[in-house]
């Protein structure tokens, strides 16, 4: 670890992007959108509305609507997604990687998170899909958990990579493959040991809280997501491979809004809101480690490169000045609570230049 910068400092890095990301649509679209253009270039946009993004068609018309939203002078790309199902063709795979706006496929297993039911009850219904993405090297994002109700919620990633996401990565063998928001050790182990091709997104929530977040003074149902978070020991596993500098893991917020009333309910809905703060709380995390000089590849390179996107070429600025997180943000007709609320955040984003 190298010795902490100063207390009053500034930090300047390559406009990084998130390759993670849930934006909704209709007002909690335009509601929740300025916080990222704010921070990142460009987003996968996660494909999972009600109904889902399921063809190229809805998923160019979903972009339109983003890009209409964008608060006015915003420099932000939305990068698409396909949400697959038992019924995707590889002849949709086709048209969505002739559109040139969609960058990948996301795998649910069906019911295994909000908006999944319409999700894959059996990877092997999607063979056809698969090969088309292997020939036209369009990478498959996996949310990697089963839905077994007799498996243990905690150990829902580490089945999952035992029955399907190893078996599909070694059948697939030029399949671009992305674990996403990967949270447990046995997950990082996986994707250190696996061919080339295979990488991780990691969130802010799983680097900086383990699974006593849920339970800290009560049940708090803000510090619900899906995975959920784990263990200090699983914590421990995702800083430190982040602290190495390994290109196969990289930024991605899944930052997931959801109205206080859905959160705060009988059975409420799995999802951090982080976008308010996203990028200040990887920040803060990688200088607590002593490893800011870190931060820029994981944030701005990485997630680029395995994408075979260009890095962006202009900046932000953060500086290490604590500032409190709202409460609440409106969201229609309701209110959003985002990670940190009422709390302090110990970066704060300074305007960008290029």
């Amino acid at each position: 670890m190298s010795s902490p910068p100063p207390r009053s400092f500034e930090l300047q890095l390559r406009r990084p992007d998130d390759w993670h990301l849930h934006l909704r649509d209709g007002a909690a679209l335009g509601a929740v959108l300025p916080f990222t253009a704010a921070r990142f270039a460009r987003a996968i946009v996660m494909p999972n509305l009600d109904p889902p993004i399921t063809t190229t068609a809805l998923a160019l018309a979903y972009r339109r609507r983003i890009l209409a939203a964008l608060p006015a002078g915003a420099r932000f790309q939305p990068l698409m997604t396909l949400y697959l199902t038992d019924h995707t063709s590889g002849a949709e795979i086709e048209r969505a990687h002739a559109s040139g706006a969609i960058h990948g496929c996301k795998f649910y297993p069906a019911g295994a998170t909000t908006h999944s039911d319409a999700g894959c009850t059996d990877i092997g219904r999607v063979e056809s899909a698969l090969e088309a993405m292997m020939r036209l090297d369009m990478p498959l994002l996996v949310h990697g958990e089963v839905t077994d109700p007799n498996v243990d919620v905690f150990a829902r990633e580490a089945r999952f990579i035992e029955q399907t996401l190893a078996p599909l990565v070694e059948r697939y063998r030029a399949l671009r493959v992305v674990l996403e928001h990967v949270s447990t050790e046995v997950g990082v182990q996986f994707v250190l040991s696996a061919r080339p091709g295979v990488a991780a997104t990691i969130t802010p929530q799983h680097l900086l809280l383990n699974r006593n977040a849920l339970f800290a003074g009560g049940l708090r149902p803000h510090h619900y997501c899906l995975p959920l978070l784990k263990t200090e020991r699983d914590r421990r596993s995702l800083v430190d491979v982040v602290a190495s500098g390994n290109p196969r893991f990289f930024l991605g917020t899944d930052s997931a809004p959801h109205a206080r009333h859905r959160k705060e309910s009988s059975c409420g809905c799995a999802g951090i809101f982080s976008a308010h703060a996203a990028l200040e709380l990887y920040a803060e995390l990688f200088d607590a480690e002593g490893i800011l000089p870190r931060l820029e590849a994981f944030a701005s390179e990485f997630g680029p490169d395995f994408y075979r996107l260009p890095r962006n070429s202009d900046q932000v600025r953060l500086v290490r000045e604590s500032w409190i997180a709202p409460r609440s943000y409106p969201l229609g007709d309701d209110e959003l609570v985002p990670l940190r609320a009422g709390e302090p955040i110990g970066w704060r984003m300074l305007a960008d230049r290029a």
